[in-house]
Order: C-alpha cells, then sequence, then structure tokens
C-alpha cells in the first residue's frame, strides 16, 4: 500500500484502473470527492463507492460517464470477511461488473452481486436478527450470553454450512409458511409475515427439495448425494468449532 498527498493524487489517480471513494457519508462529501475522480481519473477507470447508507442510483448522476460506476459495500473487519457487495445501478456496464468481481477475486474476495437496494444483503438481513436479538433481551426471552451461544452455534453455524435460501428449500417452504403464520400471530404480525412469495410457492407446490423446485431447481440433481453434500458441510462446521464428538464405542460386559 502507498500513501500520496493531495498534490500527488490527480497522477495517482490517473493511473488507477479500479478507484474506492471513501469519504463521510454525506452527499456533499460525496459530490466533491466524483468532482475529483470525474476530473482526474480515465475514462476507462472503474470508479466505486464503499457507502454503506447511499444508493448507487442517488450517486450515479454524479459520475462523468456513469456506465462504469457501481457501489461497492465491504464488510468488517475488511480484511478478514472475503464477501463484497456490488450494488449496480441500471446503466451499470455488464463488462464493468464483471472486471469488478475479477479484480476482487484476483484479490481473494468474493463478490456478491444486488440491486439498488437499501442495505445491500447482509446488513439487511442482519439488522433484522440483531433487532430482533435485543428485543428478547428486552422481553426477558433469554440473556445475552445464551442468545449469543445460541447464534454462534446453532443460527451462525447452520448458515456457515448451508445458505438462507438454500436452508428455505432444504426443509421446505411450507414450514417457512407454517412457522411464519403462527410467529406473526403470537409475537408480531409486521416482523413474521411471510412475504408474497412464500404464499405464491406454496399455491404452486414448489416447497423445495422434497417437491423438485422451491427457490432453486433440483429437476435432475443427485437429491441423495446432495444431502450427503450438505451434511458433510454441516459436520465440517462442528469440527471447525471444536464441538464435533465421534460417537463413543460401545463395550459389552
Amino acid at each position: 500500500m502507498e500513501f500520496v498527498s493531495a498534490s500527488e493524487a490527480p497522477q495517482a489517480l490517473a493511473a488507477a484502473e479500479l478507484v474506492f471513494e471513501g469519504v463521510p457519508e454525506t452527499m456533499e462529501a460525496k459530490r466533491e470527492a466524483f468532482e475529483q475522480l470525474n476530473r482526474h481519473c480515465r475514462d476507462d477507470a472503474i470508479l466505486t463507492s464503499t457507502t454503506s447508507s447511499i444508493l448507487v442510483t442517488q450517486l450515479a448522476a454524479m459520475v462523468r460517464l456513469p456506465a462504469r460506476f457501481l457501489n461497492m459495500h465491504w464488510l468488517n473487519p475488511a480484511y478478514v470477511i472475503p464477501i463484497v457487495e456490488l450494488s449496480c445501478h441500471p446503466g451499470t456496464d455488464a463488462a464493468v461488473l464483471a472486471r469488478t468481481k475479477s479484480l476482487m477475486e484476483e484479490i481473494g474476495k468474493l463478490p456478491v452481486v444486488c440491486g439498488a437496494s437499501p442495505g445491500y444483503i447482509v446488513p439487511r438481513l442482519q439488522a433484522l436478527v440483531m433487532n430482533e436479538a435485543a428485543r428478547m433481551i428486552e422481553e426477558g426471552a433469554a440473556t445475552a450470553e445464551e442468545i449469543d451461544k445460541a447464534t454462534r452455534y446453532g443460527l451462525g453455524l447452520r448458515f456457515a454450512a448451508i445458505g438462507v435460501v438454500e436452508f428455505i428449500d432444504f426443509g421446505g417452504c411450507d414450514i417457512l409458511h407454517h412457522a411464519s403464520r403462527e410467529m406473526s400471530a403470537s409475537l408480531s404480525k409486521e416482523r413474521y409475515t411471510a412475504p408474497a412469495i412464500v404464499d405464491r410457492m406454496i399455491e404452486e407446490g414448489r416447497l423445495g427439495l422434497k417437491t423438485g423446485s422451491g427457490f432453486y431447481d433440483y429437476q435432475g440433481r443427485d437429491i441423495a448425494a446432495y444431502r450427503r453434500d450438505v451434511l458433510s458441510r454441516t459436520l465440517g462446521e462442528l469440527r471447525h468449532a471444536g464441538l464435533w464428538r465421534a460417537a463413543a464405542k460401545a463395550t459389552l460386559s
């Protein structure tokens, strides 16, 4: 890594293929930064904003040649977590997205793509989980220590082995439908009512793995091999967490 002074910035920007803007989260600061980038970056340079709160569609208008622009959200600690969320606006060039993904993969990152949606993917999901955890403490449902144990070795361990949407399909969309119905009635209609897509999938008989299609298509797939793979992934996470114990050998007397 090399730091340059403000006086050296124009030369450095002119040589850059990919630029990350990371100024404070105000439109004024962003506008000033992109004025500089527009002035000094070459036409084929990819420009990105690392903002966590401003939509890519709001910033694209500030960029000269906006087809080369997208948001890039790093997950803290950025030097450890592999996921980088790439948020595109309708005018982002497909070749620009492909090159950005390639550059991230070259440095060991795992890029995921989403649209111009508040919260990207991970922050949008984790905000719901964190708020619900705080609410459980407030209600006396469980202590912070018990919630953290449950999330580290239950929720977190499981979702490290199988993705959230994959998990819906694996258990069945009908399971989510029924659980949501019960919790929406007993806890909160606003927080737990299933979205329309879940009801639609129930009506269409697309329950997931057990019906051959859900959010994913399982037609022609070796289901037994897939189930073994999911189990293997889960056991791998157990071993990594130091929680795997081999079955004790029985002794006869």
